[in-house]
């Protein structure tokens, strides 16, 4: 996963697929359930709906990408809402920085509640498991991880690599615990597919108790 490739989606004169000028409506749902509170960190933000969500939502929201291009414009929709940057536990806030989702034990931080809509897919076998233990680095014990990943239900090939729920169940074993995974499907800008929405899994992973 290199910084140019994700830079240029963001560069492109349409949107990438993902990119939708809105939250994921599985992510509203979560939010309207008051699950997107506290110290709540968005892994792969993109432009940052969903990190705007979670401060919507009363959040002290991190919204962290690998490209640069796509945190300065999560920054400038957080300015043009009105969304405060402040960090340190305020309520209600929104920042963004660049880092590397296989090393968010950089961050120096940990959280309540980490978010990630569709970034799960787009990694290899062994950078799964690298990821699944930078999120473990971050994420407090107790605390839940809403990941939405792309479903193997999706008809044909092209676009990202599909995930199983048995899958799912093998990256995320010791020191985690699995509360739900249920169907659900992303939203999508025209172009990718035929259709606007693609089948997905939303999980709900908790960090065991210490």
């Amino acid at each position: 996963m290199t910084t140019p490739s994700w830079d240029a989606a963001y560069a492109a004169s349409t949107p990438p697929p993902w990119d939708l000028g809105r939250p994921q409506p599985a992510f509203v749902r979560l939010a309207g359930e008051g699950l997107l509170t506290g110290q709540v960190l968005d892994v792969g933000c993109g432009t940052g709906e969903q990190t705007l969500l979670a401060a919507s939502s009363g959040a002290d929201a991190l919204g962290v990408d690998v490209s640069p291009l796509a945190v300065k414009q999560a920054r400038g929709k957080a300015a043009a809402r009105g969304v405060p940057a402040a960090a340190g536990g305020q309520i209600g806030s929104a920042r963004f920085e660049v880092a590397d989702a296989l090393s968010l034990e950089d961050l120096g931080l940990t959280f309540d509640t980490v978010i990630d809509s569709g970034l799960f897919h787009v990694f290899n076998d062994d950078d799964r498991a690298r990821y699944v233990a930078s999120l473990a680095s971050v994420l407090r014990p107790g605390g839940h991880l809403y990941l939405m990943c792309f479903s193997n239900r999706q008809p044909g090939e092209f676009g990202p690599r599909r995930v199983s729920q048995d899958e799912l169940q093998a990256a995320f074993g010791a020191g985690w615990t699995i509360l739900g995974i249920q169907a659900d499907t992303f939203a999508s800008n025209p172009g990718l597919f035929p259709a606007t929405t693609a089948l997905a899994w939303l999980a709900n992973i908790a960090r065991s108790p210490l």
